[in-house]
C-alpha cells in the first residue's frame, strides 16, 4: 500500500484527508502512483500534471524520504521505504511570490 500526502487544495478537491492509500501495480514510480491517484480520484486529473504531456504542473513538487523527486524521470522507481509503505510520497504545493 502506497501512502500519498496531498496539499490542502487537492485534499479539498478530492474530499480526502491528509493522506490517501493506493494500490499501485507493477513498478512503483511517481508516474504509476499518479496514474493510480487519478484513477481513484478522477477530479484530480490535470491538477498535478498536464493531461496531455504528463509533465508536472508548476508549483507542485514531489518528495520522498527527504529527497526532492520533482525533476526525476516519472518512471524512476521510488525508494523502498515508499514502496513498503513506511514513508509517504509527498505532493507539496510550492509557494512563490515576492
Amino acid at each position: 500500500m502506497i501512502r500519498v500526502e496531498l496539499p490542502q487544495h487537492l485534499r479539498n478537491l478530492a474530499k480526502v484527508g491528509v493522506e490517501v492509500h493506493l494500490e499501485v501495480p507493477g513498478p512503483v514510480t511517481v508516474g504509476a502512483v499518479l496514474d493510480a491517484l487519478e484513477d481513484r480520484y478522477p477530479m484530480l486529473r490535470g491538477t498535478i500534471r498536464d493531461q496531455t504531456t504528463h509533465k508536472r504542473r508548476p508549483f507542485l513538487r514531489f518528495f520522498a524520504c527527504e529527497q526532492d523527486l520533482s525533476h526525476e524521470p516519472p518512471d524512476k522507481p521510488l525508494p523502498e521505504a515508499v514502496v513498503s509503505g513506511r514513508e509517504p510520497l509527498i505532493i507539496l504545493g510550492a509557494i512563490a511570490g515576492g
